[in-house]
């Protein structure tokens, strides 16, 4: 059996002339968090959909627990819970009443299950309020309650903290940690910010006009990642000559807002310091760093950022 529990080969997704998703090549490891990274209309979410049997491929093959995802299609989609975009419930019931009936509708839960997935998310304590008068983010986490009531093996979650605040995005972060430590559970996963796929995923796959242009295992890509000395001086075109004239250097990075990005001679750092003024610069920074999730992506897609 293979040890990925989504694998993808070739799958493409043409709506008309436009080309959605493009020969995807997915590999999720099993008892994973897989992060999804790509600019809106990349072709996340179309592939999420393409997964979850709610669109159907133009070409390729999906393979999920190791067999192709036409076989055994109940038993299957059984074993997986999803948000993709936002989820839809009745407005005039109260989040346990909606969940109740998708517990009638799938028909296999423990006693406590929706007691349990509402506490999980937090929404225990209003248990009167109907779904209508939710807030978005009170919405996005019954959808991520619906997800996982039935504790699924494998989680599909597209923007799952889209709409909550920063005390509801950490304990979602939190929940998602532990179901994938210490239950097993695999989470494949979408986001446009990028600090909380850097905090959650264990491997990245990052989208681009319907290509999947890398996948990384994140600790290698830390790994990966060079540190950097960073100056920030009065005129940075004059301290990258100085570099090169004093230090025999070229490996920088000339940046927005009079920064330089030094990528070697970092144990110089002072001395480069001290030749930057000694010829009339003013340094007002002097930063060791390591390059973030938002540089590497940066770089892969030509510039700019997600959103």
């Amino acid at each position: 059996m293979s040890r990925y529990l989504i694998e993808t080969i070739g799958l493409t997704k043409r709506f008309g002339e436009q080309l959605g998703v493009d020969n995807l090549e997915l590999h999720v490891p099993q008892g994973k968090i897989y992060g999804l990274l790509g600019r809106n209309g990349a072709g996340k979410t179309t592939t999420m959909r393409m997964l979850l049997d709610l669109v159907k491929p133009t070409s390729g093959r999906i393979f999920l627990f190791g067999n192709d995802y036409k076989e055994q299609r109940e038993k299957t989609y059984r074993k997986i819970g999803s948000i993709v975009e936002t989820p839809g419930f009745y407005g005039n019931l109260t989040g346990g009443e909606n969940l109740r009936i998708l517990a009638r509708l799938r028909g296999q839960h423990r006693k406590d299950s929706i007691d349990h997935a509402l506490k999980v998310v937090g929404l225990d304590t209003e248990p009167k309020k109907v779904f209508a008068n939710y807030s978005l983010g009170m919405k996005q986490r019954l959808g991520i309650a619906a997800a996982i009531m039935h504790e699924p093996e494998l989680l599909i979650l597209d923007e799952p903290i889209n709409g909550l605040d920063p005390i509801g995005i950490h304990e979602i972060r939190n929940f998602l940690l532990t179901l994938s430590r210490e239950k097993g559970t695999t989470i494949f996963l979408s986001s446009h910010v990028l600090s909380e796929i850097e905090q959650l995923a264990d491997v990245i796959g990052v989208m681009h006009e319907g290509h999947l242009i890398e996948e990384a295992d994140m600790a290698e890509l830390h790994r990966r990642n060079r540190r950097y000395v960073e100056f920030v001086v009065s005129n940075e075109n004059t301290a990258a000559l100085l570099l090169e004239k004093h230090f025999g250097t070229e490996d920088y990075t000339v940046c927005e807002n009079k920064t330089l990005r030094l990528y070697e001679c970092l144990d110089k750092r002072g001395e480069i310091n001290r030749c930057f003024v000694e010829n009339g610069l003013l340094v007002t920074k002097v930063n060791v760093s390591e390059e973030k999730l938002e540089d590497y992506f940066a770089g892969l897609i030509g510039g700019g950022s997600i959103g």
